[in-house]
């Protein structure tokens, strides 16, 4: 995502101006544009006109740049498309204020998003967490950290590995006759096989020399190949061949480099790609990157959880205590929450996850770790409501304040 304008006041409010560049981007807007925030685009209307003279109405369609007050928002993370609905805000000849109107959002077609302070705390407009979410979208260095090719006969599906989310960018579907029996069909599998391997590789090195035009570093990307059976190999071993056969340079590179990485895979769709991931000779190429070094994160928390050694808390009641006893702090504490709680479409909710960052960073000094609900540890993460901690130091007991209240007003000790 290209930054095209940027003023935000030191008080939270202000504008900036976009210009999604790839699919991903889309990502990032849908984590950046909240209810409530104003958004500029452009839009198609029609326009429905009356000639004076004979009374009959005709229509057109006119390119306007509208302004709406952002009501709700439908993202299709594998379309890579941002449908953003509110009520105009901005009025001009072809609208009035307060018509519905949905912005599609598109690549390479500048958007305005501008957020506003409202009442004293001023914290619902450009708050810790959303410069931090710009910062993360418009940040040039930001790449795919692996491709994989999880593939069978006759299906592949291509996908970019991001630090935020996996992008299917290309899934190639042939029929591949079956091998059987007998010269002249056993030729047929072979050659269906030799044009389904051609048309793979022709995709994927498009897809890549698209990626390494980005940037150098991704050079070093390793690419998988994942598959049931045989055919990630013999994919790997038509490619090796073609590269020395015909002499192109950036397969040659890939081939030289040892970029390829043939693991197993229980299918060739597109649900055995964590499956990949997980795999032990996966996970010696990837520990450098983020989706590595959060799944190592997660795998920590669950290692103490099992420990029962008071140091590892899940659940927003119980990490909020912990925050409050000031043990997610200096020394190994860490905060560890979801994305997707700073989508909640309720100002307040929001409010009260984003003070709670702030106040581990800036008062208590420990980590804050934002994963991706895309990514697995996201989802692993999901399935304990979002938030978890690990503690500076242990504390047996992390009850709810308002239940012990309640006990000692009843002259009970609290549980």
């Amino acid at each position: 995502m290209r930054l095209v304008k940027r003023h935000i006041e030191p008080d939270g409010s202000g504008s900036v101006t976009l210009y999604p560049e790839e699919p991903e981007d889309m990502w990032h807007a849908h984590n950046l544009i909240r209810p409530t925030d104003l958004l500029t685009a452009p839009a198609i209307r029609r326009v429905t006109s009356e000639s004076a003279s004979t009374g009959s109405t005709s229509s057109h369609r006119v390119h306007v740049n509208l302004t709406i007050r952002v009501k709700s928002l439908d993202f299709d993370p594998q379309a890579g498309q941002l449908h953003v609905s509110g009520r105009v805000a901005r009025e001009n000849k072809h609208t009035k204020i307060g018509q519905h109107h949905t912005l599609d959002l598109e690549l390479n077609r500048n958007f305005t998003l501008t957020k506003e302070v409202e009442g004293k705390d001023g914290e619902q407009g450009w708050d810790s967490v959303a410069k931090e979410q710009l910062e993360e979208a418009t940040n040039p260095q930001k790449k795919a950290e692996i491709v994989a090719v999880v593939m069978e006969e006759g299906l592949a599906n291509i996908c970019f590995v991001t630090q935020y989310q996996t992008l299917l960018r290309q899934k190639v579907a042939m029929k591949v006759n079956r091998k059987r029996d007998g010269a002249g069909r056993s030729a047929k599998h072979d050659k269906g096989v030799g044009k389904f391997f051609k048309t793979v590789l022709d995709t994927l090195l498009r897809q890549v020399e698209g990626l390494i035009e980005q940037t150098e570093e991704a050079k070093t990307i390793p690419i998988l190949l994942a598959s049931p059976g045989f055919t990630a190999a013999g994919f790997l071993r038509y490619a090796s061949e073609r590269a020395f056969a015909t002499g192109e340079k950036l397969l040659q590179s890939l081939v030289k480099r040892k970029a390829f990485v043939v693991v197993h895979s229980s299918a060739g769709h597109l649900y055995s790609l964590n499956e990949v991931l997980k795999s032990p000779e996966v996970r010696v190429k990837l520990k450098d990157t983020k989706y590595a070094r959060e799944t190592r994160l997660m795998n920590e928390f669950f290692e103490m959880l099992r420990k029962d050694d008071g140091r590892a808390w899940y659940g927003p009641k119980e990490v909020e205590a912990a925050v409050e006893e000031g043990a997610v702090g200096r020394g190994g504490g860490k905060l560890i929450i979801t994305n997707s709680l700073f989508r909640n479409q309720d100002v307040a909710t929001r409010r009260r996850w984003v003070r709670l960052v702030d106040r581990v960073r800036k008062e208590s000094g420990g980590d804050v770790r934002i994963l991706s609900s895309d990514h697995e540890s996201g989802k692993r993460l999901e399935g304990l409501g979002g938030i978890a901690a690990i503690l500076t130091y242990p504390i047996v007991d992390l009850g709810d304040p308002e239940e012990e209240q309640v006990a000692v007003v009843n002259g009970n000790d609290p549980p």
